[in-house]
């Protein structure tokens, strides 16, 4: 269903709209919001549903700039909630009944992303799935200062959004993309986890590497 449900957002939207209104904008606030502000929720469509929105928004069915103004807000204050929560109760949460639901692997992942880029995670995280929902989670365990975090949560939420919105908005419903959505969805999906696939094989190869060495 939720396979179904990412590859065809323009369909699913297009309902949506005819059912909601202007009602939309909140829904598609709350799942932006929700993707990235609760470490639980990384498998909502993210990249995906931003294009899609903006192809849709190419028909006139939706106002783009609002679009983005609202997604971006919504990417805003989903990692500030994420960063309060990793802050303020995060060490408690791993360390409970609570840390069944918290992939060991993803905070690992995240956390080799920050021994890297630095603060720099948290924007270039927003490109990433899974570690965007939790480079903010992170950084609040790891007491990055507030400061420093929502500068770097701003300038990424909106390039973010502005980038997948206005890529569908422009070349969404050209005709061989529009004929082949679902491909080009899974290609944006493809590309999203590409980087993470990478960074996974190359820690394989490290760890086979220490492993040898040190038999």
């Amino acid at each position: 269903m939720l396979i179904d449900f990412i590859l065809h957002f323009d369909e699913y939207l297009n309902v949506f709209v005819q059912l909601f209104g202007v009602w939309i904008y909140l829904i598609l606030f709350l799942i932006i919001f929700a993707e990235t502000g609760f470490i639980v929720t990384p498998f909502l469509p993210g990249d995906s549903l931003l294009f899609a929105a903006g192809t849709l928004a190419a028909t006139g069915s939706i106002d783009v700039a609002l679009l983005i103004i609202l997604l971006s807000l919504a990417g805003i204050l989903g990692d500030t909630v994420n960063y309060a929560i990793g802050k303020y109760l995060g060490d408690k949460l791993i360390k409970n009944k609570f840390s069944r639901f918290i992939k060991k692997e993803h905070l690992d992942r995240t956390h080799r992303f920050y021994e890297k880029y630095g603060g720099k995670t948290i924007v270039l995280a927003r490109f990433i799935p899974i570690v965007r929902t939790f480079a903010p989670f992170v950084a609040g365990i790891g007491k990055m200062s507030y400061f420093r975090f929502v500068s770097y949560n701003i300038f990424g939420a909106i390039l973010w959004v502005s980038s997948f919105v206005l890529t569908g908005y422009y070349f969404g419903n050209i005709r061989v993309v529009k004929d082949n959505f679902s491909l080009v969805i899974l290609g944006i999906v493809a590309i999203s986890v590409f980087p993470v696939i990478i960074e996974y094989i190359r820690h394989y190869i490290n760890k086979r590497t220490d492993t040898r060495k040190n038999p």
